[in-house]
């Protein structure tokens, strides 16, 4: 989260909260609603220094159980104020990066007549998917919710299944679910040029990074195509623009360009210039030397 704030230029570090619960036990209504409100206590306790927002598992109806016991929440409903599910801007944030991607593997932006497969079809994953065939893109799709067939129909995209996505070939491959999915054995199996997506952590070591590099496929750091969400929750700093929200989240693309030439020009991966480019921001907004 520092790293994608700090590319991104938010004012923000990189603070994470996660409420946890025994697996084996189903989480009742009474009980997520308690939790919450612990959780809210939690972030009032630290005085501003945190502000919490929704993410993976959450939504902005339980940002607003949580705006029951502290201030220091975003994301809330458009209704109270707030910009709402952060979901649609990160899925932009994730088209341009693909299509950022695409003009540096393919030498042309367009998704037109391009073949995307997209692994996760969440809230995030299915926008994208949508987003992609709305460019033109032959879009197939795979989840490990069988039910989730049926936005692949609505789609006019091709399912396949999970065991079977990762190794299929396309030109671009659009992690969407949880991170760790790119490791030294999956990549060697890979069939597509160029990565990119919405998961977090999608390396499973950094090591990873070098051998995509080898491969010749290019890899789209997580951190940098995922931010449009953050960026969107940003804005509500000052008072919400949703304009303004879409501009900076737009702005990922170009960024990404940003990354891709020095990667070039130092003969280094993506990663490490996108690692360069997050710490020279850290050191200029810290003051260090």
């Amino acid at each position: 989260m520092t790293l994608k704030a700090a590319v991104a230029e938010l004012p923000l570090g990189g603070g994470k909260g996660v409420i946890m619960h025994s697996a084996g036990e189903p989480l009742s209504r009474r009980r997520r609603h308690a939790a919450l409100l612990d959780f809210a206590d939690l972030v009032e306790s630290l005085g501003g220094r945190y502000i919490t927002a929704e993410d993976v598992g959450t939504s902005s109806r339980d940002m607003s159980v949580i705006a029951e016991r502290t201030s220091h929440v975003a994301g809330l409903s458009r209704g109270r104020g707030g910009s709402g599910d952060p979901s649609p801007l990160t899925a932009l944030g994730v088209l341009e990066a693909i299509r950022a991607t695409c003009e540096r593997a393919f030498g042309e932006p367009s998704l037109a007549g391009r073949s995307v497969c997209v692994l996760g079809l969440g809230h995030v994953g299915s926008r994208v998917a949508r987003l992609c065939s709305r460019a033109g893109a032959a879009v197939t799709v795979s989840d490990v919710v069988p039910g989730l067939h049926e936005l692949a129909d609505a789609l006019g995209a091709r399912w396949i299944e999970p065991r079977h996505a990762i190794r299929t070939r396309v030109d671009v491959l659009v992690p969407c679910a949880l991170g760790g999915l790119l490791t030294e054995r999956t990549v060697t199996g890979l069939r597509c040029r160029a990565i990119a997506g919405a998961a977090n952590n999608q390396l499973q070591t950094d090591g990873v990074a070098e051998l995509l590099d080898r491969r010749g496929i290019l890899w789209a750091p997580d951190f940098v195509a995922n931010a449009g969400g953050l960026i969107n929750i940003a804005e509500e700093i000052g008072g919400y623009d949703a304009a303004a929200a879409r501009v900076r989240v737009r702005s990922i693309g170009d960024t990404l360009r940003r990354i891709y030439d020095r990667a070039a020009r130092d003969q280094s991966t993506p990663l490490a210039a996108a690692m360069v480019l997050a710490h020279a921001r850290l050191r200029s907004a810290t003051g260090a030397d």
